[in-house]
């Protein structure tokens, strides 16, 4: 049996600290790179949870996340086309979220578990 260095933490964080680090985590995983004003317009969706586009851009802007409201609507075209972590739905009044399949939680009490290991074969 392998024998493991185990690292526990408990941290407290703020709600969009936490839909933060989840967006971080999945991005490490999926080698997404973003910038700050990226991650952190996924970051006010999240907390948003479905709203219209149209809304969430004037809100971004009113944020300083991006300075104009044609800017967020290019980001989230871009990263929905990429990444797929935006999901859009409806047609002239659309409605915009962070795709359901990333299981980012946002509501209620969130405790997050990740279990990630590295294990050192004999060889190396």
């Amino acid at each position: 049996m392998a024998k493991v260095n185990l690292v526990e933490k408990k941290v407290q964080m703020g709600h969009r600290d936490i839909i933060k680090y989840q967006l971080i985590t999945q991005c490490f995983i999926n080698g997404i790179q973003l910038s700050d004003s990226e991650l952190n317009c996924l970051t006010l969706l999240g907390a948003y949870g479905e709203c219209e586009l149209a809304d969430f851009c004037n809100s971004a802007v009113e944020e300083s996340i991006f300075k104009t409201a044609q800017t967020v609507r290019n980001f989230l075209t871009k990263i929905e086309k990429k990444t797929k972590m935006v999901l859009k739905t409806g047609t002239s009044r659309k409605k915009i979220q962070l795709n359901p399949e990333l299981k980012i939680q946002s509501l209620g009490n969130i405790l997050l578990d990740y279990k990630i290991v590295h294990v050192v074969t004999e060889e190396q």
